[in-house]
């Protein structure tokens, strides 16, 4: 059983917002992308923690990132990377606490250096040697 809570955006998103669903999960364009075609993955439930999921929710999130992934790459032949990832708590910034996972296409030349990739999520830690 899917539970819903009615006061959280992603527990009542309109149907004609979402690209992708099954059982378990449903996808979206993010409302406020990072680059074009920015997606987020969220699991029916109302849940805040990516690890409190169960095995079939994460089976299900996974195989709706993958779908969306081959179809962002279908849509925008410059997209050559993706970067993957979770917010979980307030400090880690957070601020819808349903859990989601973040989708974010990249493309060469996005931006000046990507290496470190996440390790940026931290200022100043993102490169390394």
């Amino acid at each position: 059983m899917h539970t819903k809570n009615a006061d959280c955006l992603f527990c009542t998103v309109p149907f004609e917002q979402v690209i992708g669903e099954n059982r378990w999960a449903f996808a979206i364009w993010d409302a406020f992308p990072v680059t074009p075609y920015h997606a987020l993955i969220i699991p029916k439930r109302h849940i805040a923690d990516y690890s409190n999921l169960n095995a079939l929710e994460i089976r299900d999130c996974h195989e709706l990132l993958t779908q969306v992934k081959r179809e962002v790459e279908k849509r925008d032949a410059r997209v050559d990377g993706f970067n993957i990832g979770v917010n979980i708590g307030r400090s880690a910034g957070q601020t819808i606490f349903h859990c989601h996972i973040h989708l974010i296409p990249r493309r060469k030349g996005d931006v000046l250096n990507p290496k470190g990739g996440v390790r940026h999520v931290v200022p100043g830690q993102g490169f390394y040697e």
